[in-house]
């Protein structure tokens, strides 16, 4: 790993610095970072383009990628699991370009998100029930808002006796359980042979016995095969997608489904949509640069050709502190989520506060029934 390291040459102390969250590489000359939700313009030089060409090399052939003229784009990931994009000449006009989106040595933790502000101590112990009665959700986002972390603390509150299959364009999720079977896409080589698609993986993760599949992102035709697993008994399962709202989720949730080839009709294609997920996650940006779950989101079915949906969380904007930051409360709307009966039936208890706003109805309808009868 030193040697490694130490081959990354002027990019060495920027991966090594965990207040960086992203290296933004423009040629030989212009390297910028991202800390705290800033972007600022760096000290960091090349020596000249064939450095740059050679640091690019070494990242994506340790993976096993290739880059070059014939191939000018690649998705790679630094050892670390830090993931790396890379655009070379004639693709890129000004010089290489090379873009890391960094993850911390120690993941995120959901303690660590509810100091952050991304979540709050109620969504969080919401989230966890809905994970533990394997609900099937969706973390939906724009670029940065930390879809790939929320993805990680989610799964980290999958049982440990279950089996989970990940699948990723570039692994990334760096999860803590021990019966987990890691994927990951494959391009095509030289001669456009070989590719292994995400789509692929899905359908050859059915056949793996699983437990649990969670699929770093859904971008394409894999949508339609991740929503038939979810609809034939694959519940608990965990995604993302690149959505600004929920409905726009929603939206853009179709279009991957029509581009899996298969000519369904928009109406079957939202059926599969609302009978399959149970949860949107909105994970936003906000203008001083921090990443908050704005919303959390259920699919409560179909009227007419719509999909259906109540917010169970929401985020109210109350302006900004001094310093600038944005400052809020991510609070209960009231209405009771359907999936909370979910959660009774398997037995899941609900925090203190959480059961006191989302009551076990049927229980009290029994109390109410035989006002007489004593627990034991």
């Amino acid at each position: 790993m030193a040697r490694y390291l130490e081959a990354l040459g002027p990019l060495r102390p920027l991966v090594e610095d965990d207040t960086l969250t992203e290296i933004m590489v423009n040629g030989t000359d212009m390297v910028y970072v991202e800390r705290e939700g800033k972007i600022l313009l760096t000290d960091v030089r090349f020596d000249d383009e064939n450095h740059l060409l050679r640091v690019i090399d070494l990242i994506v052939s340790a993976v096993g990628r290739r880059i070059d003229h014939r191939q000018p784009l690649c998705d790679a990931r630094l050892l670390d699991g830090s993931r790396v994009n890379a655009v070379v000449p004639p693709i890129s006009i000004d010089g290489p370009i090379l873009t890391i989106r960094k993850f911390a040595k120690d993941p995120y933790q959901v303690g660590d998100l509810i100091r952050f502000g991304t979540l709050t101590e109620a969504s969080a112990a919401f989230l966890r029930a809905c994970v533990l009665a394997r609900a099937n959700i969706m973390i939906s986002g724009g670029t940065g808002t930390g879809k790939t972390t929320l993805l990680n603390v989610c799964s980290s509150f999958i049982p440990i006796d279950e089996r989970i299959v990940t699948i990723e364009d570039a692994a990334e999720l760096q999860l803590h359980q021990e019966h987990v079977c890691r994927m990951e896409a494959r391009p095509a080589d030289i001669n456009g042979e070989g590719r292994i698609a995400i789509r692929e993986l899905v359908i050859n993760s059915l056949r793996m016995r699983p437990d649990r599949i969670v699929v770093g992102e859904c971008r394409g035709g894999e949508a339609l095969d991740m929503l038939q697993a979810m609809n034939t008994g694959h519940d608990g399962s965990l995604t993302t997608i690149h959505a600004n709202n929920p409905r726009d989720c929603l939206g853009r949730l179709e279009t991957l489904v029509l581009m899996a080839g298969m000519d369904l009709p928009m109406r079957a294609v939202r059926q599969q949509v609302a009978s399959a997920l149970n949860l949107i996650i909105q994970l936003s940006r906000l203008k001083d640069g921090s990443r908050r779950v704005t919303s959390v989101t259920e699919i409560i079915g179909m009227e007419g050709d719509t999909i259906t949906m109540q917010d169970i969380f929401t985020f109210q904007s109350r302006g900004a502190d001094e310093n600038g930051r944005i400052i809020g409360d991510f609070t209960p709307t009231g209405i009771r989520p359907q999936v909370i009966n979910r959660l009774f039936d398997m037995g899941i208890p609900l925090p203190t506060d959480l059961a006191r706003l989302f009551p076990d109805r049927r229980q009290a309808q029994q109390t109410a029934a035989f006002p007489d009868r004593r627990k034991p």
